[in-house]
Parts: C-alpha cells; structure tokens; sequence
C-alpha cells in the first residue's frame, strides 16, 4: 500500500511559478518511475511528467521547456516545478505510481491559472 498525499496548488497569474510536491508514504528510491498526470474536467487524464529511480525524465509536448520534474529520496518526495504558466494548465495535477503492478494516486492539487 502507497500512499500520496499532493500540496502546493493554488492560483497563479499568467506566467508565474508554482511548485507541486507529492509525499509518499513509502521509500520511493523503490520506485522505479513515479509521474505526475493532470486532468480536466470531462476529459482523460494526460501525462505531463515521470522520473525514474534513475533519475531519467520525460514530458508531454505541451509542458517541455515551462515544466521540471524532480525527486528527493531521502525526503519520500517528488517535485513538479511549474514555470510560465498558462490558463490551459488549469487543471487537477495528480501524482501516480505502480507497485507490484498496482496503481497508487494522490488525492489531486488543483491549479488555476488566471489574471
């Protein structure tokens, strides 16, 4: 059992900064890739960023360049750093892991991205 506990959204300008963390309630150097996937309402969720225990990253198109993604194991935590803001990242962000073939999400931190 995982257990992710999501903080750091909130309302942002156009253009500004945010910084998402996800607390794992387990030792995530165990983990091999843990990801952030944000989700609109009515819509599927889309993957926006994953690391790996390597320390590989990966992003969607649409966040490379504005987004980093980052991860603390001696902290349990992973890192979403949000630059450049737009009003279409205006959505629910969510952290995800899979453990022995489970799926493991947070309960979402909302983002709003508005003048």
């Amino acid at each position: 059992q995982v257990q992710l506990v999501e903080s750091g959204g909130g309302l942002v300008q156009p253009g500004g900064s945010l910084r998402l963390s996800c607390a794992a309630s387990t030792r995530i150097s165990l983990i091999n890739a843990m990801n952030w996937y944000r989700q609109a309402p009515g819509k599927e969720r889309e993957l926006v960023a994953t690391i790996t225990s390597a320390g590989t990253t990966n992003y969607a198109d649409s966040v490379k360049g504005r987004f980093t993604i980052s991860r603390d194991n001696a902290r349990n935590t992973v890192y979403l750093h949000m630059n450049n803001l737009k009003p279409e990242d205006t959505v629910a962000y969510y952290c995800h892991v899979r453990r022995n073939w489970v799926d493991y999400w947070g309960q979402g931190t909302q983002v709003t991205v508005s003048s």
